[in-house]
């Protein structure tokens, strides 16, 4: 098995290849960033992609959707230090198969990686509990209001980004971001962008 990782923290794929030393025949390749993992995944095609939603410029999010875009059959798996159920929803929702916490047990990457390479999907006990349970919290969140394009965009705001550099970054319009952060503000009830960034901030969005 042929396996991308899309990190900016070279120790965390060095840890990634110390926990799958005993998985047999698996090629580990890198990437550190949405633009190398994009280009990666186009000349190598892997068979399993685990990417991390906080990369240097636009978020693994982003990135998910560009590759599901040019091939909808790709595995992947997000990766991340936050394991808010809404993070997770949110990687399914994008199309991923799989979500992983960084913080915890690494057995379940292991078993993420056995779970989506074999055609399946994979959330930890934990999370998957939290999702089931959230309920009316998970729904009163925030984050649960916006899609993948409004929470890449809110992101890349609350970085300092203007919105040419986002337009440029997310692969769009002006126009067409200026619109969404428009959208954004009347979904979340707030007037204008440092309202926004404050509230992305709070929700660990930022």
């Amino acid at each position: 098995m042929r396996i991308l990782i899309v990190d900016d923290h070279p120790i965390v794929a060095s840890g990634c290849r110390a926990v799958l030393a005993d998985e047999g025949e698996i090629e580990i390749l890198e990437a550190a960033d949405a633009e190398d993992g994009e280009c990666v995944f186009i000349v190598e095609r892997p068979d399993l992609c685990i990417i991390d939603i906080n990369l240097p410029t636009v978020s693994g999010f982003e990135l998910a959707r560009r590759i599901l875009e040019r091939a909808p059959e790709a595995r992947i798996i997000m990766f991340s230090m936050n394991d808010d159920p809404a993070f997770a929803a949110r990687a399914i929702e994008c199309g991923a198969k799989g979500y992983v916490s960084k913080t915890g047990d690494p057995d379940d990457l292991v078993e993420a990686i056995r779970a989506v390479g074999g055609g399946g999907t994979y959330l930890p006990t934990a999370i998957a509990r939290s999702i089931a349970f959230a309920g009316p919290t998970l729904a009163q969140s925030p984050l649960s209001k916006l899609n993948a394009r409004e929470m890449e965009i809110l992101r890349l705001l609350s970085a300092g980004k203007s919105l040419s550099e986002i337009a440029w970054l997310v692969q769009s319009s002006y126009k067409t971001v200026a619109n969404t952060s428009s959208i954004m503000r009347q979904k979340l009830g707030v007037k204008t962008s440092v309202e926004l960034v404050r509230l992305a901030i709070d929700s660990g969005v930022a």
